[in-house]
């Protein structure tokens, strides 16, 4: 029977997205204090993730979270480059 409560901060799992050992309270806050995209694939196996999230997030929040269309992997690629030149432009 799982506990109905997210796992203390000792309980860690590996993250997909970032390849090494991370606490539940990390994924819960890493996408501007709203949970990751991936905390749902990630966490249903140890605790009714969904739940205690419907729970804790308003409406927007939820769908901020796991509702919005994800970019292509190149669009985003080409947007941090894009970032990156117009910093680099504003050092010089």
């Amino acid at each position: 029977m799982m506990k109905s409560t997210p796992p203390a901060d000792e309980r860690t799992i590996r993250c997909p997205r970032l390849g090494h050992q991370i606490s539940f309270s990390f994924c819960r806050y890493e996408n501007r204090g709203l949970p990751c995209f991936k905390t749902l694939d990630c966490w249903h196996a140890h605790f009714p993730i969904e739940a205690h999230l419907r729970a804790e997030l308003t409406p927007e929040d939820w769908d901020k979270s796991f509702n919005r269309p994800l970019k292509p992997k190149m669009t985003s690629l080409l947007e941090l480059i894009e970032q990156a030149k117009k910093v680099k432009k504003q050092e010089m």
